[in-house]
């Protein structure tokens, strides 16, 4: 996972292949019932980091401005990654369908609390990146 700090917001992104349960969730996005809310863009279409992050500042732009296209922050993202003026088809050319695989998430102003739970004892023995790694290795023994 990496963090990118755009005018005093944080935006986590996180790459996911072999994702199975694309189909689900898309079901769940599309009924507002995804928690946490994040944004899921197609990543086979993502050259770079760099439009995700321009997108994304134009995101925040457009909510201090009090002027989203979208619902949610998280889908305006979306939106503004894709260049249309279409809500709909700037979903279907840049966000998740039903048979994706490879899929970029992106969540605004995510806690450290909320990246897989680690504790502040744990931070103090070892980085964030070990401890989520331990946290998967474990998983299946635990």
């Amino acid at each position: 996972m990496h963090t990118f700090e755009i005018n005093g917001a944080i935006l986590s992104l996180a790459l996911f292949t072999d994702v199975t349960n694309s189909k689900e969730l898309l079901n769940k996005m599309q009924a507002g019932t995804l928690e946490p809310e994040v944004a899921f863009l197609n990543a086979l279409i993502i050259p770079d980091i760099f439009p995700v992050l321009a997108a994304a500042h134009k995101t925040l732009v457009a909510k201090l401005r009090e002027s989203l296209a979208t619902r949610t922050l998280h889908s305006e993202l979306v939106f503004n990654y894709s260049g249309s003026k279409h809500i709909k088809e700037s979903f279907k050319r840049c966000g998740i369908t039903e048979n994706i695989t490879y899929v970029l998430v992106a969540r605004f102003d995510a806690s450290e609390d909320e990246q897989y739970k680690i504790t502040t004892a744990e931070l103090a023995i070892s980085s964030l990146a070990d401890s989520i790694t331990c946290r998967i290795a474990a998983r299946d023994a635990l």
